[in-house]
């Protein structure tokens, strides 16, 4: 009987280990309420613990791409959850805001830097016709952590407090973190097989194999594909990151109770997984560059639902439209990175295409908590996050163009 295809031993390796460090990463939904009242703090400075994780993860990403395209993803994404589980213990532990920012913010960022970059880079050399619907399954391990991991947290805080519940919750995720993680295998050639399971390609000079062929990182960043791209990630860093911050705080104010405020993460995690497992399959029929034109710009009309809602339906309707696109968007970007740049640096690439979003993930909650603060309201917000994807769109046609030009 014939082995199946270690490929998708990578994808849902791949799945886990994102479904946990992103777990811990939007388990700060939950969190947030708990260290507002524990160190009596304001929401922007509350805000920044989560806008400083998302700094470093995607500051910091290129660099553990460019790690794991030379030592290999495996014991990159191991030292990744490792550092992990320290901050969250780390935080557990904290007496001040300072601390959380140090444990929850520094220490979160770079385990979730070291895991996420090199996880995305090892699924896509081992597809080619289906390299869509591939990355779409593993990075709907995000949408599987953005909802399982707030609820759990959640749980776990009603029932033995948060610190506690975010040491229980360390000790969870490391052991299927580090599982997953040494399952992790980058370049086909090694077990002797192709992309999609088909015989190996020829050697290719210094980058081994053709699969791993394509543009160094210096060719790709010089590119003008690349620079309309990194546009399209900079403006619409703030828009996917901001309501993870604030929609259930914006519930809250609106007389939601806690645990159903906190589950309106869950449903941005439910939207984030059918669109990333719907719209990966669709782009890879309808065009991934046309697929992601369309995401960009569906992501800013679902603040329509943010901005109209008077309860919490249309909220929930907001977090299931809004994760689906982001969901949809976040799967598109690896695989159209080896599409139009080659798996030579893919991991490096991608790293360094993810730093467009740092500014936009530690800017955009924390602006918002301040704008709130100041203002009493998350309208101005809205209308912020929406004219931000209208640009993020703009880019994004153009770098399709710039695609199919000669």
């Amino acid at each position: 009987m014939a082995k199946p295809f270690y490929g998708w031993v990578v994808v849902w390796a791949g799945f886990v280990a994102l479904a946990v460090i992103f777990g811990s990463s939007y388990s700060f939904a939950a969190f947030f309420a708990s260290f507002a009242r524990e160190f009596s703090a304001q929401r922007a400075d509350v805000s920044l613990v989560f806008g400083l994780s998302g700094l470093l993860y995607f500051v910091l990403g290129a660099a553990a791409g460019a790690i794991a395209d030379r030592v290999g993803p495996r014991w990159t994404a191991v030292a990744g959850i490792a550092v992990l589980v320290g901050g969250l213990v780390g935080a557990s532990h904290a007496t001040s805001l300072g601390a959380v920012y140090v444990y929850y913010g520094i220490g979160v960022g770079l385990g979730v830097a070291l895991v996420y970059t090199p996880t995305v880079g090892a699924v896509q050399p081992w597809f080619e016709r289906r390299r869509g619907l591939a990355s779409g399954i593993a990075s709907a391990g995000i949408g599987a952590g953005t909802l399982v991991g707030p609820l759990m947290a959640a749980a776990l805080i009603d029932a033995v407090g948060w610190r506690s519940g975010m040491r229980t919750m360390a000790a969870i995720l490391g052991v299927f973190g580090i599982a997953a993680a040494l399952l992790l295998e980058k370049n086909p050639a090694r077990r002797g097989l192709g992309p999609d399971g088909g015989p190996p390609l020829p050697p290719v000079g210094k980058a081994g194999h053709s699969s791993l062929g394509g543009m160094t990182l210096r060719e790709t960043v010089r590119s003008r594909r690349f620079l309309w791209l990194y546009l399209a990630t900079v403006l619409a860093g703030p828009v996917m990151f901001t309501p993870f911050a604030h929609v259930s705080a914006h519930a809250r104010d609106l007389g939601v109770a806690d645990a159903r405020a906190v589950a309106l993460v869950g449903l941005i995690g439910i939207g984030s997984l059918v669109g990333r497992f719907a719209i990966g399959a669709l782009a890879d029929r309808l065009g991934r560059l046309r697929t992601l034109v369309l995401m960009m710009a569906l992501l800013g009309a679902s603040y329509g639902f943010w901005y109209a809602a008077p309860g919490y339906t249309l909220l929930a309707v907001f977090a299931v439209s809004f994760g689906l696109c982001y969901g949809g968007i976040v799967s598109l970007l690896p695989p159209i990175c080896m599409d139009q740049f080659g798996g030579r640096a893919v991991s490096a690439i991608i790293g360094v295409l993810y730093t467009g979003a740092a500014l936009g993930n530690l800017l955009g909650p924390v602006a918002a908590g301040a704008v709130f603060d100041a203002t009493g309201s998350y309208v101005p917000v809205m209308a912020a996050c929406a004219l931000c994807a209208a640009g993020a769109t703009w880019a994004s046609w153009r770098m399709m163009r710039a695609s199919a030009a000669p």
